[in-house]
């Protein structure tokens, strides 16, 4: 696919990720049960809210103004942070860390700065000292509490494959911008008892999550998303950390990253997307998830960790997202906001709908696609 045809693709993506607008929070504190298990949670959609959707889309931005080299987002940047801080942030959490990765990447183009820095120094240190812990002092998965901005759903004993790409990656780039090198060990630390709980040695993919308090790993299911946080988390975090971070470990995680693409090929769908359960054909493929395996396995050849034998089936999960973006630029075919579950049919049930993650993992997608 040629860069002229992705460039229209991705204009029109960013066009509707930039004015997704707002959403009606007070649903949120009235919302029922049935809904929040298919996913239904009103902050996640639209881009003005401080959460981890608009995280991840403020991320996929700034790594396509970084392609463009200028600054030509800088302003909804600058809006967004400010009218955010204006508001008021929401509870610290682990999904509310999102926004702080593109933040910590803009500091030195943002205004404030001297508050914006501080704000990221602020957040690294709560993540060490303040966050909740598991054993073996894991980043317990904390979320914002539904219909309460500022309350906390705790997950005690939880990790979850999301805290890779929603806290770890802000953590390690933090430490790197404020020569905090424990901050950047402690993401090493974080990033290995994952793996260490999460990565299935028999199919080579990643659970959702691990529990202490259970000692397993829920309903044991091998979702899409979930996998699709750890192939491109991981191989970004790689490509930052590749003059630092030990050759061993380095190796380690190279390892783990090949098993679980390894594992990922097979289970592509003839349309190019994978299964919301991976190993589920009879589940929905989903788009956004697809999207950040393409870019991961795409990434991966780009910093030479995969060879070309894996092109094929990266070009055909660009072309598949491509498919899946409406005349207005909206991605089809995204599952909403998923909490833990214990069967396949939470997943299968989880509702398909517009997101700003869906429009951000898109737009990465064919950002790495580019030539």
């Amino acid at each position: 696919m040629t860069n002229e045809i992705l460039l229209q693709k991705i204009s029109r993506v960013v066009d509707r990720l930039m004015n997704l607008g707002g959403s009606d929070y007070e649903k949120d504190k009235i919302v029922d049960q049935a809904d929040t298990r298919i996913g239904i949670v009103q902050r996640d959609f639209g881009i003005e809210e401080w959460d981890w959707p608009q995280g991840v889309g403020l991320y996929g931005l700034y790594k396509l103004q970084e392609y463009y080299s200028d600054r030509r987002y800088m302003e909804f940047f600058q809006g967004w942070y400010s009218r955010n801080l204006e508001v008021g942030l929401p509870s610290k959490n682990i999904n509310t860390t999102a926004p702080y990765l593109a933040l910590v990447l803009l500091l030195n183009q943002l205004e404030p700065s001297n508050q914006l820095e501080q704000l990221c120094q602020d957040h690294a240190n709560w993540l060490i000292h303040e966050l909740p812990k598991t054993k073996e002092g894991g980043f317990q998965h904390t979320v914002t509490a539904i219909g309460n901005r500022d309350g906390v759903h705790l997950h005690k004993g939880q990790l979850w494959i999301d805290t890779l790409f929603m806290a770890v990656l802000f953590l390690n780039q933090a430490g790197r911008k404020f020569n905090r090198p424990e901050w950047e060990q402690e993401a090493v630390h974080q990033i290995l008892l994952h793996i260490k709980y999460l990565f299935d040695k028999h199919s080579g993919l990643f659970f959702h999550g691990w529990s202490f308090e259970r000692n397993d790993n829920f309903g044991s299911i091998f979702w899409c998303r979930g996998n699709s946080w750890f192939t491109y988390g991981l191989v970004d975090y790689l490509e930052t950390c590749q003059d630092t971070i030990n050759p061993g470990v380095r190796e380690f995680l190279i390892d783990t990253y090949k098993a679980q693409v390894n594992a990922l090929v097979p289970l592509q769908a003839a349309s190019g997307l994978w299964h919301t359960v991976l190993r589920d054909p009879t589940s929905y493929e989903e788009v956004s998830g697809s999207a950040a395996i393409g870019a991961g396995i795409l990434k991966g050849m780009k910093v030479g960790i995969l060879d070309s034998s894996y092109q094929a089936v990266a070009n055909k999960a660009i072309k598949a997202v491509c498919q899946n973006i409406s005349e207005d630029g909206t991605v089809l075919n995204v599952s909403a906001g998923t909490g833990m579950g214990m069967d396949r049919d939470h997943y299968k049930n989880i509702t398909i709908m517009p997101m700003a993650y869906g429009q951000s993992l898109a737009l990465i997608a064919l950002y790495e696609a580019l030539k």
